[in-house]
């Protein structure tokens, strides 16, 4: 039976992909790309030709079920994000929920997700956490924020730089502005860099920094000294 393979790929540096990884690109009949320019880079890095079809948040509703058609004809498939897991905060979801109601076997394997070792190297403790990826733009944020108040555990977001120190400002503003905290930005690059301290400490640094590249906030969750 053909197999829906869910692929990690790297987040910056392309040597963190696996060997199993690059077999099974070679291997399957089709790899669906969140975006065929950048997936595109490294299959040439790697004299992959496999050919690739466009999956992403904009047409994975519409192209689910020719996907899922083309699974059970008997075509393996490969499905990647432009960076890490596909799933985390990125396409995926609605085509492994749609093949397993399907009964097509569905396999992710190991590999590159960015708020892994943001997490790890934050300093902050990693042995309960959540996830929660992006926060909504406008609608919601109050809520979400409000909710997060009384979390125990460590929390994980992704973030754009342009909205990097209103973020924090109101983790500061909503949390408190003594939370310890850690951003880590261009992980795997060549700028890779993580910065530590409170929120404070954190608003006060990227508020003078031109910031770019993929950004992971990891933030303290609340202790007892605050209650």
């Amino acid at each position: 039976m053909a197999k829906l393979y869910l692929i990690p790929t790297p987040i910056g540096n392309l040597e963190d992909i696996t060997l199993r990884a690059l077999r099974i690109l070679k291997e399957v009949d089709i790899i669906l790309a969140e975006d065929t320019r950048t997936t595109g880079n490294l299959l040439r890095h790697y004299d992959i030709t496999t050919r690739m079809m466009p999956h992403h948040q904009f047409n994975e509703h519409k192209t689910t079920a020719a996907i899922t058609d083309r699974l059970l004809s008997g075509e393996n498939i490969a499905l990647v994000s432009d960076a890490g897991t596909p799933g985390i905060s990125d396409p995926g979801f609605l085509l492994v929920r749609e093949s397993l109601k399907a009964g097509i076997d569905v396999e992710c394997l190991p590999g590159a997700t960015a708020f892994v070792p943001a997490l790890v190297n934050s300093g902050l403790p990693s042995d309960a956490f959540v996830f929660e990826g992006f926060l909504p733009h406008k609608k919601g944020r109050h809520t979400k924020l409000t909710a997060l108040k009384e979390e125990t555990r460590t929390m994980i977001f992704y973030e754009s730089p342009h909205r990097l120190v209103k973020s924090l400002e109101q983790f500061a503003e909503y949390l408190s502005s003594d939370r310890r905290a850690s951003v880590s930005r261009e992980l795997t690059k060549i700028y890779e860099e993580t910065k530590r301290g409170t929120l404070t400490e954190l608003i006060e640094y990227f508020k003078s920094k031109t910031v770019k590249g993929e950004i992971v906030i990891i933030v303290e969750g609340l202790q007892k000294k605050e209650t």
